[in-house]
């Protein structure tokens, strides 16, 4: 299926101007919206574009935007001063899009990979009923027990935030190596210069920190049909982290699929015939619940927050056929892998 692929700008609560993409089916009206979240350090354009391209050529009209501070939008790289701020950010863009007249009755979903899972799943709990679902790709929200820091060091840490809340001095291994299998994918992935691939900043680490423990505290409180993916071979979010959300999780709908051999990346970082399984996969979820409907769709959501800024489209028609993409430095919280490493 063609589909249009368009670029645009908005500036938030906070007046940083933030980039913002979508990709629309042309033949016929979307199926669904879905809604890109996407993780730590990376951005939309480049390594989402897959996850885009895919979706939009299966139907549906998705849209993503890139976080403060990273990929194309302005902003300290990678500083996040406020978890909340990007969950909030996100929130009025994706409404104002759902406020349009063109999409008022059409469902509504979520997707996050690794820490874009932890918005995802606070745009939920920030609206409830708002959302018809979720796909959840190695999502952020639980710290693995393996590696959870001792309250001691992160006590000290959080005496340091207000004081060098921007520093560069969080210990960290290079995840790349770690979170995607294919050698050719993982080059193209380095090769990103919009991807933050330093130090995480001291108070960056902390809020996603605060943020993980706290989505773990309330995993009984998501409600939302979810699918939740994982690869069984992660070692930069625990499977046991999907599995424990898929335990706990009030969803009446949820759908758990872990991946054998399968690393972190799963739509980004595996050879071909894995990517096609793991889109396979998530159409098909989608496919059975695009036609939901939620109360909130007989009401215009509120557009505040945002001002549009600038305009920018480019057109494209494309067929179903893999785009390749490019990738995402994301949050470690597991150790790093030590087999089929490269020199990092």
């Amino acid at each position: 299926m063609a589909f249009e692929y368009q670029e645009d700008h908005i500036r938030n609560s906070r007046g940083t101007l933030l980039f913002t993409c979508r990709w629309l089916p042309l033949i016929s009206s979307p199926k669904a919206l879905v809604f890109l979240c996407h993780g730590y350090g990376m951005e939309c354009s480049g390594f989402m574009r897959e996850c885009g391209t895919r979706l939009a050529a299966a139907g549906y009209a998705v849209f993503g935007i890139d976080y403060e501070g990273h990929g194309r939008s302005k902003g300290a790289r990678c500083y996040i001063k406020k978890f909340e701020n990007i969950v909030n950010d996100c929130s009025n863009f994706f409404k104002s899009i759902c406020a349009q007249e063109e999409y008022r009755d059409k469902s509504r979903f979520l997707y996050g990979e690794s820490m874009g899972g932890a918005v995802a799943l606070l745009l939920h709990k920030k609206d409830p009923s708002f959302w018809n679902g979720a796909v959840l790709v190695a999502p952020m929200c639980k710290i693995s027990e393996k590696v959870k820091p001792h309250p001691v060091v992160v006590n000290i840490l959080t005496k340091m935030e207000e004081i060098i809340p921007k520093w560069k001095i969080v210990p960290t291994k290079d995840v790349i190596d770690s979170a995607f299998k294919d050698p050719i994918k993982r080059e193209v992935i380095r090769n990103n210069k919009l991807i933050y691939q330093d130090k995480p900043r001291l108070k960056t680490a902390l809020e996603m920190l605060r943020t993980s423990i706290s989505l773990e505290d309330g995993l009984n409180e998501v409600t939302l049909p979810f699918f939740v993916l994982h690869g069984e071979a992660d070692i930069v979010t625990d499977p046991e982290v999907s599995k424990a959300l898929y335990e706990k999780a009030s969803s009446k709908d949820k759908t758990i699929k872990l991946y054998p051999g399968m690393w972190h990346g799963l739509t980004s970082g595996e050879p071909d015939e894995n990517i096609e399984i793991v889109f396979a996969d998530i159409t098909a979820w989608l496919d059975k619940r695009c036609n939901a409907v939620t109360f909130e769709q007989i009401l215009r959501p509120s557009n505040q927050g945002f001002e549009k800024f600038d305009n920018a489209m480019v057109s494209m028609a494309a067929t179903s056929g893999r785009t390749q993409s490019n990738g995402t430095y994301l949050c470690g919280l597991k150790r790093p892998r030590t087999q089929r490493r490269s020199a990092m």
